[in-house]
């Protein structure tokens, strides 16, 4: 029973990781079966992103790709797996 919470109640982890999955990269948007589905908010974020033109290495860095992504993501309007907030600096979790 607590395995089956962890799944539903699932966070992201303090190595910037969402179900084992790094939260930066290179990052390719899909309309169906995405790795995360994203819901942007303005305010109360799980993480704020900031979008980079090369090297994502940071916690909150994305790249966005066409191709070979290091992970999928699918924005939805509401219940997604995490929320982000997009920022110009300081990207990461709290």
């Amino acid at each position: 029973m607590i395995e089956l919470l962890a799944l539903i109640e699932s966070e992201i982890a303090e190595d910037c990781t969402w179900n084992g999955i790094p939260l930066y990269g290179e990052v390719q948007i899909v309309e169906s079966f995405a790795d995360i589905e994203v819901q942007v908010v303005s305010s109360f974020a799980d993480i704020e992103v900031k979008v980079v033109s090369s090297f994502p290495d940071d916690c909150g860095e994305w790249e966005f790709v066409d191709s070979f992504p290091d992970f999928t993501i699918r924005y939805v309007e509401s219940f997604g797996d995490i929320t982000i907030k997009f920022v110009e600096s300081f990207p990461g979790i709290d």
